[in-house]
């Protein structure tokens, strides 16, 4: 049975492309009224995941539930509940913006305000254009219209914001937390590390066709700071280049580090990943022992830690396609 907070389920997803296994065993849930932002490099199963939940791909094996249905049996139920922005397809290319968006209005019973939401995306620019003249970035405004027009209760945006300028691309992000204070759930695929971290309630990152890392972002990097021992906190300072941290280790409690990275910039960290007041004390006295000034000097969380992208990229590591792989979304 689906969860009730759950606007998709899915448990063991396995999705194949001839002998090419794309997803693999992948379970994870998009909470209702809230964003959702799916994570992964090319080819990691991401779009495939997206297009099943859209009843776009047959599954193997497995369970997937949107809004309570299996969207490969109840696709014709689902279409009016569910916003779709699709990668490629779907929108005639000598129709212009107005004519697609006041036709797609039309199949449903409580349309968004045509004017209002072109308006809103800056459509009214470009409005009466042919849709295959258009810009990559205002064809993008178009797709995330359509998918909203009909007032869905759940909405698949796939990189909404890619080619739009950075006012297009605020707007946008405006518009989707209007959205969801609206109580419309977004399940969103994204490259875009900031955006996500931004936006997003839930995180899900996928590689390898299985989900790696799930929850908000700020339990992700949190997870991800506190796996990297000795690397959550740090005392750092600069000096003259070449100071003898072997010497420096001997006055500060057993099982400290230190490293200079870049030359003149240093990271002292204490036993356990601690910075404590006798590490603080230690560095200071050795310093002031060798006529050093540590200027800037700081405790606290440590940059290196990073945030989204930094946990991204040590769960997902680097990407190797497989012989006989396939491209994200299938052939």
């Amino acid at each position: 049975m689906p969860t009730v907070d759950a606007a998709v389920e899915i448990c063991d997803l396995v999705v194949r492309y001839g002998p090419v296994e794309a997803v693999r065993g992948l379970s994870m849930t998009a909470p209702a009224g809230a964003v959702t932002a799916v994570l992964g490099p090319n080819g990691a199963g991401k779009t495939t995941t997206v297009e099943t939940c859209e009843g776009y791909r047959r599954r193997a094996a497995g369970t997937v539930r949107v809004l309570g249905l299996d969207p490969a049996q109840r696709s014709g139920t689902l279409r009016e509940r569910v916003g779709v922005m699709l990668q490629s397809g779907g929108v005639p290319g000598a129709a212009s913006a107005a004519q697609v968006l006041s036709y797609s209005a039309g199949l449903y019973e409580r349309p968004l305000p045509v004017a209002a939401l072109s308006a809103r995306l800056g459509i009214d620019a470009f409005a009466r254009t042919p849709y295959r003249r258009l810009s990559g970035g205002q064809q993008q405004r178009i797709k995330l219209a359509l998918a909203l027009v009909g007032r869905p209760e759940l909405v698949f945006l796939d990189e909404p914001t890619a080619g739009l300028d950075p006012q297009a691309r605020r707007d946008t992000l405006d518009l989707l937390r209007s959205v969801r204070a609206d109580g419309v759930a977004i399940v969103v695929t994204s490259h875009l590390m900031h955006e996500a971290e931004q936006l997003a309630d839930h995180v899900v990152i996928v590689a390898a066709g299985k989900v790696v890392a799930a929850g908000s972002p700020a339990d992700i990097v949190s997870a991800h700071a506190a796996s990297r021992a000795g690397s959550g906190a740090a005392l750092r300072f600069t000096a003259r280049a070449g100071l003898d941290l072997d010497d420096m280790l001997t006055a500060l409690p057993a099982g400290s580090t230190a490293v200079q990275d870049p030359p003149g910039s240093y990271r002292i960290v204490g036993p356990g990943g601690v910075v404590g007041p006798d590490l603080l004390a230690g560095v200071a006295a050795w310093c002031a022992g060798q006529g050093v000034m540590p200027i800037g000097l700081s405790t606290g969380s440590d940059p290196a830690a990073g945030g989204l992208e930094e946990a991204y990229l040590a769960l997902t590591g680097p990407v190797t396609p497989a012989v006989g792989s396939v491209p994200e979304g299938g052939p």
